[in-house]
């Protein structure tokens, strides 16, 4: 049976490309199995950061040698799927057999500064399907024409392809966007949530079943802080708060005071850091947590780097304590 992959996700929303780039390296040196970065064009929070994903990426590939995903790339309104199709074969051309493409539907945080009227939840699923059939179909080398309610394609067709395809892993909170996933995706991409997660999975695996594809890597999503003092972790990544309100992937709340101050309302600093994210001193604690979401019957568990306390440090801990511990079965 195949080990659990430990893969590492930078934060766009908090690093500037040069950090992430010097941060990509430590992670690959300190032993994660793949590099990603999270793809937002605005922050959750005030005094964020918002840099382009695709670029950055493009320079990690450079000075690293693992596969690189984004986790996850948005498809609803601002990047339209021909675009995200051509960047992703071209990442895949730069960088053979290295490039996933992680999709969703995105977050009206991302969509609504750049001039969309945040639609339904049906609607944002509606979107997302067909964002996903223009991608598929321009992969395999076909050519599209699609008129949709949100994007058109006339007679389009990527004229530069790599030898190979990139992976394509969708994103799903839940069984409606797991069928999507089923349908169109080579795997699954979720919250690491012991709650939300088995019924998500669940679900992938049946509309695999349904559509005849074969059941890609389930990939659940954590987000992580070490630090020497534990206070001191909490504090420096408690803006990251925002991150676990569900109204917020759903509906149109895009302002970073207004979805900081609604986090702060509802979460405590010690929920968040106990049930949402890992966030913690103690190495024992982050396995801990990590082993409960293999425990969901995962293939990668995907951690992504938060916080202003330690971030050098979280990479040392994992690369020193945490991955060992979690390989060696200690």
């Amino acid at each position: 049976m195949a080990h659990t992959q430990y893969w590492f996700g930078g934060s766009t929303e908090e690093f500037t490309p040069p950090v992430l780039v010097e941060q990509a390296k430590a992670a690959e040196a300190a032993g994660f199995d793949a590099l990603g970065l999270s793809d937002h064009f605005a922050p959750w929070f005030p005094e964020g950061e918002g840099s382009q994903a695709w670029v950055t990426l493009g320079a990690i590939g450079q000075v690293t040698t693992k596969p690189l995903a984004t986790g996850v790339t948005p498809v609803v309104h601002h990047y339209h799927p021909g675009v995200v199709a051509q960047a992703f074969m071209s990442l895949e051309s730069l960088y053979p057999g290295r490039i996933t493409l992680g999709v969703g539907s995105g977050e009206s945080v991302n969509e609504s500064p750049l001039g969309l009227d945040w639609p339904s939840v049906p609607e944002q699923q509606a979107r997302f399907a067909a964002g996903l059939e223009a991608i598929t179909r321009l992969w395999d080398g076909e050519t599209v024409s699609m008129d949709t309610d949100w994007f058109r394609l006339k007679d389009a067709k990527l004229w530069t392809r790599a030898a190979g395809r990139p992976r394509m892993i969708v994103s799903a909170f839940g069984p409606k966007a797991a069928r999507i996933a089923g349908q169109f995706g080579d795997g699954v991409w979720t919250l690491g949530d012991p709650e939300s997660a088995p019924e998500v999975i669940d679900a992938y695996r049946s509309a695999c079943e349904e559509f005849g594809r074969p059941v890609g890597p389930i990939v659940a999503q954590s987000g992580m802080a070490w630090a020497s003092d534990r206070d001191a972790a909490i504090k420096g990544a408690a803006r990251w708060k925002p991150t676990q309100l569900p109204e917020l992937y759903t509906d149109d709340i895009s302002g970073q005071e207004d979805m900081q101050r609604r986090a702060d309302e509802q979460v405590t600093d010690e929920e968040f850091a106990t049930e949402g994210f890992i966030v913690s001193d103690s190495v024992d604690e982050h396995v801990s947590r990590i082993r409960e979401i293999e425990d969901l019957g995962v293939d990668v568990v995907a951690l992504q780097l938060i916080g202003q306390a330690d971030p050098d440090g979280t990479i040392r801990t994992y690369g020193e304590q945490v991955l060992p511990a979690l390989r060696s079965g200690e």
